[in-house]
C-alpha cells in the first residue's frame, strides 16, 4: 500500500467514525490499531509515522483520560463560558423550557429519523367531529353574509351570535364533562378553516375563545372552583372572554408588561378579602369591546409582604368580570375592516380578590410560564388554519378564473406568466396544508412543540399573502372591486392582520424561530448551559464535560455526513417512503446534516452575540423552517396514500424548498464574521456547487394545470373549505362556469382546428358554433354546450357597481351591465379572430 493510499485509508476510517457520531473508546481503539499497522508495516515515511504517533498520543492523553480532559479542556472552557455568556432571566429560561421538543428536535440531529415521521398518525376527524362539521359549521357559514357583515352590520347579526353560542363552537377545545364539545386540534382546526373561507369576522369570533385565553389557560392552570365555576358558563357563551396581554409599552416585548398589582386588603362583593388592585391599559384585544370575562396578564408586586418575603412576586394572569368597578371597555378598534370586535380596555384601581389569580395562590409568578407554554399550542392552530382557508380559496376559486377568464382568445391561465402564479399558489396550498395537518398530528399526539408552532405561524402567514397577492394579480379588476361578487378581496384585506398578530412576522422570523430552537432543540447546548449554571463546581463540572466530549462527537458527525452526502449529493443515504420520492428524503438527509454543522459553528463562534446578529439567526431559523416543511410535505403525500396525480404539488413544493435552504445557507455564509469558518463551511456543506434552482418550468406547468380542471387532486387540495350551493352566490357561479368550460372545451378544439383548415369563417365562438352546425362539423349537443358556456362564463366574470356610493354604499348594488370587466365584452363572447 503506498503512502497516499494509507492516509486515504487512514481518513476514511476516521471519516467513518465520525459519520457514524462513535463512541470515544471506538476512536481510540480504532487508533491504536491504525497506529500498530501503519509502524510495523512501514506503510507511511518515518516522519510521517512519528508525526502520527505525537498527534495522536497527545490527542488520546488530553481527550482519553476524563481527569486530564476535564482539567485542560473542559474546565477552562467551562470557565470561559461562565465569563461570556450573559445569564439567563427568569423568563428566558421559562420560555426555553415551554412545550416540547418534536420533529424540529430531529431535523437539528442532523440525521432525522424519517420512522418516526411517517409513524405519527395522521391527522383525522372523529365520527362526531365530521358531523358538527357537516352540520352546524355548514348552516353556520350559510347564515353568513359576509358583505352585510362587513358593510353595514360591521358586527356578526345577533341570530350568528346566539347560533355560535348554543350550538357549542366557543367551547371546542373544553371538556364534555364542562359541557364543551372536547374536539381534537384537527377538528378545531377544520372548523376555522371552514368559517374563514366564507367570514373571516365569524372564524376570528370562534378561534379566540378556542385559543389562548381564559378557557385554555383554565383547562391546564385554573383551580378545581375556577373551572366548575367558568367553564361551563364559557362552554355555554354565557361569558365571552377576551385576552388581555398587548399594551401600548409591551407588544412583542411581553415578558416586559408594565401594567401593575399590588396585593392588599379590599372588598369584594361586601366582604373584605386579600386581594389584588390592579391598574392596566390594554389594546388590539380581540373579542374585547363585548367580552364579559377578561383575563388580565400583569406584573404583581407585594410591597406590604401581605403574601410573603418577596416584593416584585412576577407576571401573573388573573380573570377579572367587565362588570368589576373601575373596569373600562367597550370601545372598537377598526382592523381594516375586517369587523371582528377588538379594542382596547383599561383599568382604574380595580380590586379583585386572591382567588381570582389563574391557579390561585400557586398561580402567583407563574403567568409567563403559563403564556408561552399555551401560546405554543394556540400558534399552531388559529392562525395557521386561517391562512390555509386563504389559500385554498385562492387555489380553488383563482383556479377556475384563470380558465374561465378569457383574453386574446384562450384561457388567461394558459398563459405562461399566469401559470407561474398559479403554480405557486398550487405549491404553496398544497405546503401550507401538508404542515398544517402535521402540527395539528402533533398537537394530538400531546406534543407542544413551541418552535414548530412559531415556524408555522411565521411560514404559513407569509405564504398566505403570496398566494392571495397571486390571486389578486390573476383575477385583475373584479379583485379590486369590492362586492357581494367579490370572492378574494375580504382575504387580501385581512393579510396584515395575520402577520401582525400572536407575534409580528419580523420578530418571530429573527428571533423566535432559531433564537428559542438553537437551545431548545440542539441535543448539547442547553445541557451545556444547565451545567454553567450548576452552583456545585464538581457536578458543574462532570456536567459540562459530558455534553462537550457528546457534543464534539455530535459536530464532527455533522462534519462528516454534510462532506460525504454533498460528495454523493446525498444519493447514497438511506431513504423510506415510496420510490417516486425517495431522492426528496436523500436531499433533505444532505440539508439537514449541514445545517446542523452551520448552526453549530455559528454558535460556537459568535456565542451569545448571534442572537443580536438577527440577520444571521433568520436564515438558520429560515432553513429549520424549510426542512419542516419539506417534511410535512413527504408526510402528507404518504399519508394520503402516495397518489402518483399529487406528485406535480409534491415536486414543485419540494423544488422550492430546497432553493429557499440552498439560498438561506449561501446568503449565511456570505455573511458570517469569519471568513476562514465560511470558506471551510462552503467546502463541507456545498463540494460540488449550488444544486438547486427555482422550479423548473416544467414543474410550474404541471402544478398549474391541476388548478384549470376538474380533478381529485383539485378536490383533495381544497377540501374542507364553505363550498356554496345557492345560484346567487359568486363561488357558485364560478364553480358552474368553470365546469361548463371544461366541458366545451373538446368543441372548441373542433371549431378552432375547422376554422384554421378555412372549413368555418366566422369570428365568434358563438357565430362559429352556429356556423359548424349548419355545415354538420358538430351537432346540436356541442351546440349548447358553448351556449352553455358562455352564459355561464357571462355571470362569473361581472362585478358589482354601486349608485349614489357616498350615500348608501352597502346597500344599493347595481346589477352588472354592459361591460363584464374593464375591458369591453367582446372576449366574453368567445371571439377565436
Amino acid at each position: 500500500m503506498t503512502a497516499f493510499a494509507t492516509l486515504v485509508f487512514i481518513a476514511g476510517v476516521y471519516g467513518v467514525l465520525a459519520y457514524r457520531e462513535a463512541r470515544l473508546d471506538w476512536w481510540l481503539g480504532a487508533t491504536a490499531a491504525m497506529l500498530l499497522s501503519v509502524t510495523l508495516g512501514d506503510l507511511l515515511p518515518l516522519t510521517a509515522t512519528v508525526l502520527y504517533w505525537v498527534a495522536a498520543t497527545a490527542i488520546t492523553v488530553v481527550w482519553g483520560v476524563g481527569s486530564l480532559r476535564r482539567r485542560w479542556v473542559s474546565g477552562p472552557l467551562l470557565r470561559q463560558f461562565r465569563r461570556v455568556l450573559p445569564p439567563l432571566s427568569a423568563t428566558e429560561r421559562e420560555a426555553l423550557q415551554a412545550g416540547s421538543v418534536w420533529w424540529d428536535g430531529e431535523l437539528f440531529s442532523g440525521r432525522p429519523d424519517w420512522q418516526k415521521l411517517l409513524s405519527v398518525p395522521g391527522a383525522r376527524l372523529s365520527a362526531e367531529e365530521q358531523t358538527f362539521i357537516d352540520g352546524p359549521t355548514e348552516t353556520l357559514c350559510r347564515m353568513i353574509d359576509d358583505w352585510t357583515i362587513t358593510h353595514k352590520d360591521k358586527d356578526l347579526p345577533p341570530e350568528v351570535w346566539r347560533y355560535m353560542r348554543g350550538q357549542g363552537f366557543f367551547g371546542m377545545i373544553i371538556p364534555r364533562r364542562y359541557g364543551g364539545l372536547e374536539f381534537s386540534a384537527y377538528a378545531h382546526s377544520q372548523v376555522i378553516v371552514k368559517l374563514a373561507s366564507r367570514s373571516v369576522t365569524a372564524a376570528v369570533t370562534v378561534m379566540v375563545p378556542n385559543s389562548l385565553g381564559p378557557g385554555k389557560l383554565l383547562l391546564h392552570y385554573g383551580t378545581d372552583a375556577q373551572r366548575r365555576h367558568y367553564l361551563p358558563r364559557l362552554s355555554r357563551g354565557e361569558e365571552i372572554p377576551c385576552f388581555a396581554l398587548t399594551g401600548p409599552q409591551a407588544g412583542s416585548d411581553a415578558g416586559s408588561v408594565p401594567d401593575r398589582g399590588v396585593v392588599t386588603w379590599g372588598e369584594w362583593k361586601g366582604e373584605r378579602v386579600l386581594g389584588i388592585r390592579l391598574n392596566w391599559e390594554k389594546r388590539y384585544i380581540t373579542l374585547g369591546p363585548v367580552a364579559t370575562l377578561i383575563g388580565l396578564a400583569f406584573r404583581l408586586y407585594d410591597p406590604g409582604h401581605l403574601i410573603g418575603d418577596d416584593e416584585d412576586l412576577g407576571i401573573t394572569l388573573a380573570l377579572v368580570p367587565r362588570d368589576t368597578p373601575g373596569v373600562q371597555i367597550g370601545e372598537r378598534h377598526v382592523p381594516l375592516d375586517i369587523p371582528f370586535q377588538n379594542g382596547p380596555n383599561h383599568g382604574r384601581d380595580v380590586f379583585v380578590p386572591l382567588d381570582q389569580v389563574i391557579g390561585g395562590r400557586d398561580g402567583i409568578g407563574s403567568g409567563w410560564r403559563m403564556l408561552v407554554e399555551s401560546l405554543a399550542e394556540g400558534r399552531g392552530i388559529s392562525l395557521p388554519s386561517l391562512a390555509t382557508a386563504g389559500a385554498k380559496i385562492a387555489a380553488r376559486h383563482t383556479g377556475a378564473y384563470a380558465r374561465v377568464r378569457r383574453q386574446f382568445n384562450q384561457p388567461v391561465g394558459y398563459f405562461e406568466g399566469v401559470e407561474e402564479a398559479l403554480a405557486r399558489i398550487a405549491g404553496y396550498c398544497y405546503q401550507m396544508d401538508a404542515a398544517r395537518e402535521l402540527t395539528l398530528a402533533a398537537l394530538d399526539c400531546g406534543e407542544k412543540p413551541s418552535v414548530i408552532s412559531a415556524i408555522v405561524k411565521y411560514h404559513l402567514t407569509e405564504r398566505y399573502r403570496q398566494v392571495v397577492n397571486d390571486a389578486m394579480d390573476i383575477h385583475g379588476g373584479s379583485g379590486i372591486c369590492l362586492g357581494p361578487s367579490n370572492v378574494m378581496g375580504r382575504a387580501y384585506q385581512s393579510i396584515p392582520i395575520a402577520i401582525t398578530v400572536e407575534g409580528a412576522n419580523i420578530l418571530t422570523r429573527s428571533m423566535i424561530i432559531f433564537g428559542q430552537g438553537a437551545i431548545r432543540c440542539h441535543p448539547w447546548v442547553l445541557r451545556e448551559l444547565d451545567a454553567v449554571e450548576h452552583p456545585e463546581p464538581a457536578e458543574a463540572l462532570a456536567a459540562f464535560d459530558h455534553a462537550l466530549l457528546g457534543h464534539t462527537g455530535f459536530l464532527l458527525g455533522n462534519a462528516a455526513r454534510s462532506l460525504w452526502l454533498g460528495v454523493t449529493r446525498g444519493l447514497l443515504s438511506p431513504a423510506p417512503g415510496s420510490r417516486s420520492v425517495r431522492r426528496w428524503y436523500r436531499r433533505l438527509n444532505w440539508m439537514s446534516a449541514s445545517f446542523a454543522l452551520c448552526a453549530d459553528a455559528a454558535m460556537m463562534t459568535l456565542g451569545g452575540s448571534l442572537k443580536r446578529r438577527e440577520r444571521l439567526s433568520a436564515r438558520l431559523g429560515d432553513v429549520l423552517s424549510e426542512l419542516y416543511l419539506a417534511s410535512a410535505v413527504l408526510k402528507r403525500f404518504e399519508d394520503h396514500g402516495a397518489q402518483p396525480d399529487d406528485l406535480p404539488l409534491v415536486t414543485w413544493a419540494l423544488e422550492d424548498g430546497l432553493y429557499r435552504i440552498q439560498e438561506s445557507l449561501r446568503s449565511l455564509l456570505r455573511n458570517l464574521p469569519s471568513r476562514p469558518l465560511a470558506w471551510s463551511l462552503r467546502l463541507l456543506v456545498f463540494p460540488t456547487g449550488y444544486p438547486w434552482n427555482e422550479p423548473a418550468d416544467r414543474s410550474a406547468h404541471r402544478a398549474a394545470r391541476l388548478l384549470l380542471a376538474p380533478s381529485q387532486t383539485r378536490d383533495r387540495l381544497t377540501a374542507g373549505i364553505f363550498v356554496a350551493t345557492d345560484h346567487a352566490e359568486p363561488a357558485t357561479r364560478i364553480d358552474r362556469a368553470f365546469v361548463s368550460a371544461c366541458a366545451a372545451e373538446p368543441v372548441e378544439r373542433t371549431l378552432r382546428e375547422a376554422r384554421r383548415r378555412g372549413l368555418l369563417r366566422s369570428s365568434t365562438l358563438e357565430a362559429l358554433a352556429t356556423e359548424a352546425l349548419e355545415d354538420g362539423i358538430i351537432d346540436a349537443a356541442a351546440v349548447a354546450l358553448i351556449t352553455r358556456m358562455l352564459a355561464d362564463q357571462r355571470h362569473a366574470i361581472e362585478v358589482d357597481a354601486f349608485g349614489d356610493y357616498g350615500r348608501q354604499f352597502a346597500n344599493e348594488a347595481v346589477p352588472p351591465h354592459g361591460g363584464t370587466d374593464f375591458e369591453a365584452s367582446s372576449d366574453a363572447q368567445g371571439g377565436l379572430g
